[in-house]
């Protein structure tokens, strides 16, 4: 997982990938997602089949890309309720060994084009390669999944790859802009707007019931994840606070602040991520990055 606090070197806007064609991947069997991915034709860097070949696509914000760096990422077949993958190396064969980054050795997020859905969980390894979890995939409609690690001895890493879930669907309208939002019976509320192309401090702070937490559980070593999705390409940004549990200097709540900076001006989807009373809730804010919260969320 990317653990820089400062999302940087994102200089792509969204013109940079709409016009990336997409090709049909794997179809993992009778009534199971259907894996499509996306390729990159855009002159900032160049693919064979899949696979990223020019340097310049590592300038890219995360999960754009099913392959890079010689690593890819296939969805497999696996049993209805259960969803599987693989990431190859650059000798073809699947990765066996990863690093522990944030308490875990794979983190799989996976939201919907529309934005209207997301998960963050973390599969299990098998001996072969292939990494399972009960589905995260909550109903009909394209969805993004974005695995995100640490090869052993390499560089993190987050590829992306479109999976379909069969059955009727309409496209949900983004929420408009806002700086608080409800969850699971918590108020969080947003202070601070990213600006394309500089570091932006990002806090939110939790209550419930009117008063504030102040006793937030450490989840994957943090007291708060954060995650960002760009309306559009779903390009993907991550992001962790600004300290940690157990430093001496960093409180368990109610704010919890981050360092962030976008790639371009438009729409974005935050989702934190904070455990408290033993489970994890997620939180979800619509900003625009370049304008103002209030300003309406382009269609």
């Amino acid at each position: 997982m990317n653990t820089a606090t400062k999302l940087s070197g994102f200089a792509l806007g969204l013109a940079a990938v709409f016009g990336a064609a997409y090709g049909v991947g794997q179809v993992a069997g009778p009534g199971t997602p259907v894996a499509t991915t996306r390729h990159d034709t855009t002159g900032t860097g160049h693919s064979d089949g899949d696979h990223a070949t020019d340097d310049t696509t590592t300038h890219l914000p995360g999960g754009l890309l099913v392959s890079d760096r010689g690593y890819t990422l296939h969805p497999v077949a696996a049993p209805t309720g259960e969803f599987a993958f693989r990431v190859t190396g650059p000798d073809g064969a699947p990765v066996t060994r990863y690093d522990v980054a944030h308490d875990k050795r794979m983190h799989l997020i996976v939201a919907r084009r529309d934005l209207s859905g997301f998960r963050h969980v973390h599969p299990e390894l098998a001996t072969d390669g292939t990494w399972r979890v009960a589905t995260p995939l909550a109903g009909p409609g394209v969805w993004r999944a974005f695995a995100d690690f640490t090869p052993s001895g390499g560089e993190p890493l987050t590829l992306g790859v479109d999976v379909t879930v069969p059955g009727a669907l309409a496209d949900r309208p983004l929420p408009a802009p806002a700086t608080s939002t409800t969850v699971d019976g918590y108020t969080v509320t947003l202070t601070g707007t990213p600006e394309p192309g500089r570091t932006s401090e990002l806090t939110l702070t939790v209550s419930r019931d009117g008063q504030p937490v102040t006793d937030l559980q450490p989840y994957l070593g943090a007291y708060g994840h954060l995650v960002a999705l760009r309306q559009g390409d779903l390009a993907y940004l991550h992001v962790h606070p600004t300290g940690a549990p157990g430093d001496g200097r960093t409180p368990a709540g109610p704010a919890v602040s981050f360092l962030a900076e976008v790639p371009s001006a438009g729409a974005y989807r935050l989702y934190l991520d904070f455990r408290h009373g033993d489970t994890v809730h997620t939180a979800e804010f619509t900003v625009v990055a370049g304008g103002h919260h209030g300003q309406e969320v382009p269609r």
